[in-house]
């Protein structure tokens, strides 16, 4: 199939896409990497009026080191965080993420903002944005504001962005000294979205662990923390009893729900799978 017509058009500044995108209204989408809109519209799932191509506008691109956090453009690209050192020193658990992403030509154009404002709950990057607390900066007709990720997800592909907010970037607490972290995905071939995921990030004690951070991902509607099974763990010593007590809470306190291909209870398991091996990671 062939995508219906549709006007194009390229903004150079940020002000002037916004006001082609309040304009437009509903009817226009903007795009990026355009790794799944190119695909809804060839399917015609999608059938805007317009295009707005915001890759030539420089207010969304770029990692850059600013005090206490990064600032992660939302037009860099998954190869662009899998390369960056500024990544790779403060916030590992991104360049650990990154190679799960589907294939090499698609991380090579594929965006970090497009992902996010797309909100697939089997995505990698909103579940380590909600591990990392990240903090959505957005640009609208009221002009600037920011979400948290634990706001930012909603349901379902839905995020609190408008119709006409463009997603600029994203700001992330860099990585203390002693933090570790742990990145896996179950799937049934590398690159296929996963079954069921964990990002999970704490700061490490000798063999205890505080500020606990698990974010499930491909289990639910959305990505989902396990917020009982991070207080038994926090600030205690990792034993295999409290393991057990972690596994067993976050099973529980975890609504998984069936895809396609795999049964609510298969997920349930892996939930729990993927947390016994996190947190024997993070120990290690």
């Amino acid at each position: 199939m062939k995508a219906a017509a549709f006007d194009y058009i390229k903004p150079k500044a940020l002000p002037e896409a916004l006001s082609l995108l309040a304009e437009a209204g509903e009817d226009a989408r903007l795009i990026a990497g355009g790794q799944t809109l190119l695909a809804t519209l060839n399917m015609r799932l999608s059938e805007p009026s317009i295009l707005i191509d915001i890759t030539d506008i420089s207010e969304l691109k770029g990692i850059t080191l600013q005090c206490d956090h990064l600032r992660i453009g939302a037009l860099v690209t998954h190869t662009e965080i899998e390369d960056s050192e500024l990544i790779a020193k403060h916030a590992p658990l991104l360049k650990a993420a990154a190679p799960h992403i589907a294939h090499r030509a698609i991380r090579n154009l594929g965006t970090w903002g497009g992902s996010l404002a797309y909100g697939d709950p089997a995505a990698e990057w909103p579940a380590c944005s909600l591990t990392l607390g990240a903090t959505m900066i957005i640009h609208g007709p009221a002009g600037e504001r920011r979400i948290s990720a634990q706001d930012f997800f909603i349901d379902l592909y839905t995020t609190s962005l408008e119709p006409d907010d463009i997603l600029v970037a994203t700001e992330i607490p860099i990585a203390s000294s002693n933090q570790v972290f742990y990145f896996h995905e179950l799937s049934r071939r590398h690159g296929d979205y996963a079954v069921a995921g964990l990002a999970a990030v704490a700061k490490k004690q000798g063999d205890a662990l505080t500020d606990c951070a698990f974010t499930f991902f491909s289990v639910g509607t959305t990505p989902v923390m396990a917020p009982q099974a991070q207080e038994i763990v926090n600030g205690q010593v990792v034993s295999p009893e409290l393991i057990t007590r972690a596994v067993s809470s976050a099973r529980s306190e975890i609504e998984a729900i069936a895809d396609i291909t795999n049964s609510a209870e298969a997920k349930q398991h892996l939930i729990g799978v993927l947390l016994e091996r996190g947190l024997k990671h993070l120990v290690s």
